[in-house]
């Protein structure tokens, strides 16, 4: 049961990955601590190796397909992605899990804040955008 609960867990989020461009951080962390059972720095650990291929080749081919990718910002990102991402790794696994865990929920909450606030202002007519 336990490697069925990975593949769903698995599944779930390359869904929501190719539906709203979240997954790694927002559905799979989480869901390895309490649904698994794993520290939050295994956590991180195994959905950064989770995402290295998978997510980004299948939702990527069908946004390159839709002609709906930037290929200049998506490599110059990609490369600051890479020096942030050994910076905030090395700066992670000297932080405790607990204290790492809490700034990982801090930064969900206003994640979600910031979007329900911006939804509001859209359904008002605030955004000229939409």
């Amino acid at each position: 049961m336990h490697i069925l609960v990975i593949l769903l867990l698995g599944l779930a989020a390359g869904i929501l990955v190719g539906l709203m461009g979240i997954g790694g951080g927002t559905i799979v962390v989480p869901a390895l601590v309490y649904l698994l059972g794993m520290t939050q720095h295994m956590a991180q650990g195994t959905s950064l190796f989770m995402q290295l291929l998978p997510i980004g080749l299948g939702a990527l081919w069908v946004y390159w397909k839709a002609g709906e990718v930037d290929l200049r910002a998506g490599i110059v990102c990609a490369f600051g992605m890479l020096i942030g991402g050994y910076a905030g790794g090395s700066i992670a696994v000297g932080i405790p899990a607990r204290r790492l865990q809490a700034l990982f929920g801090l930064f969900l909450m206003m994640s979600a804040a910031l979007l329900w606030r911006q939804a509001g202002e859209r359904e008002s007519g605030k955004d000229a955008n939409d």
